[in-house]
């Protein structure tokens, strides 16, 4: 029986987020274990668990690597010099693409739990923060009355809207209408369309 191979750390990393990339095009991360990853890397088990801690660990790294790539289609969409509104669509577009391009990693970045406590919660945290406050920052740019605390709940009320939208429309349930299933890209735009609509009658607070 032939040795597993000896990798660096760096090295080792890479291989397995490798591998978890090409296992998640093609198959759900509950299929995925440690095992098969070992297998895929040429290493033990108890290699992986000796340099991530636990199969939980691993898992968060990818998801780290799934809110890298989230940032990366987000970001040119709002450094456009196209109007905030138009930056705001093409953000909600770019989500679903995302998703419906990538489904299974963002299965699990959206329904295996983030980390807790450490330096991955940190990281991670910090990614998804980044992110919102360029969606708040062009909430604002759209309707400049908005408040710190007014622009940071409709970021996140936009986001749990067009969320809702993609999950319901990778799974075939937003419904039909005259025999044809509701895209979600005109849902996406009647949404956008609607919140920008009532920003202009936003009253700056007291």
């Amino acid at each position: 029986m032939a040795r597993p191979r000896q990798h660096a750390p760096e090295e080792l990393h890479a291989q397995v987020m490798a591998a978890c990339d090409a296992w998640l095009t093609d198959q759900p991360v509950h299929t995925l274990s440690l095992r098969s990853l070992a297998r895929e890397v040429g290493c033990a088990p108890s290699t992986l668990l000796k340099l991530y801690g636990s199969f939980n660990n691993l898992l968060q790294h990818v998801n780290l690597e799934s809110l890298a790539g989230l940032r990366a289609v987000i970001e040119p969409l709002l450094a456009d010099t196209t109007p905030p509104a138009e930056r705001l669509k093409a953000l909600a577009m770019g989500y679903w693409a995302f998703a419906r391009e990538d489904a299974h990693r963002w299965q699990l970045l959206f329904d295996y739990p983030l980390a807790q406590e450490g330096e991955l919660d940190q990281r991670q945290t910090r990614m998804i923060e980044a992110l919102f406050s360029r969606v708040e920052a062009t909430l604002k740019e759209y309707q400049p009355t908005l408040s710190e605390l007014e622009s940071r709940r409709l970021a996140r009320t936009l986001w749990g809207s067009v969320h809702g939208l993609v999950q319901l429309g990778l799974n075939d349930r937003l419904g039909y209408w005259q025999g044809g299933a509701f895209g979600v890209d005109e849902l996406l735009e009647q949404l956008l369309t609607t919140t920008l609509a009532g920003l202009h009658h936003i009253k700056p607070e007291s």
